[in-house]
């Protein structure tokens, strides 16, 4: 796990969130991590390693094969399941997070459902501020889409993504 954040800090050390104050973008998988953790009472270390890990694939110059031979096969597929193709167009990357979501592993749920949560939360408190009202309430009715697919995967995690979609904007 300590490796895990290790490697996911240096490989977003020069990435930053959307929010008003460009926030460190480490403190996104640190906070997916947190989830799972304190309040899902998740402690499998290759679920909360792959949860630090979850957008290594998608935002960095990180490969599947690097994340196998430095974490394991198992980590490495979790990552992969829940990394977008970003040769995709935007609508169609949201679109197959949707028709997917219900197929993917335990693992991947587990952490697409702290990815939303952590989201919604960010997106309700401190938002990009060039985002319009508009597109935050479409991010939350996307992000509900996605997560009803995964209902009965984590009653807490669940919970807590009910409790977050319920500050919509």
């Amino acid at each position: 796990m300590i490796d895990a954040l290790a490697f996911a800090a240096d490989k977003h050390r020069r990435q930053r969130r959307k929010d008003a104050e460009a926030s460190p973008y480490i403190n996104h998988p640190i906070a997916l991590a947190r989830v799972l953790s304190a309040e899902a009472g998740i402690t499998d270390a290759k679920v909360l390693a792959a949860a630090v890990l979850h957008d290594t694939l998608e935002d960095t110059e990180t490969t599947y094969d690097e994340l196998k031979e430095r974490f394991s096969r198992s980590i490495a597929a979790v990552v992969r399941e829940v990394t977008d193709d970003k040769t995709l167009p935007k609508a169609e990357r949201k679109r197959l997070q949707i028709e997917h979501a219900a197929d993917i592993s335990r693992s991947a749920r587990l952490i697409k459902l702290a990815d939303k949560i952590c989201n919604l939360r960010d997106m309700a408190f401190n938002a990009p501020p060039d985002w319009p009202l508009q597109r935050r309430r479409e991010y939350f009715d996307w992000a509900k889409a996605v997560v009803d697919r995964m209902r009965g995967t984590s009653k807490k995690l669940e919970r807590a993504f009910d409790e977050a979609y319920e500050a919509r904007p």
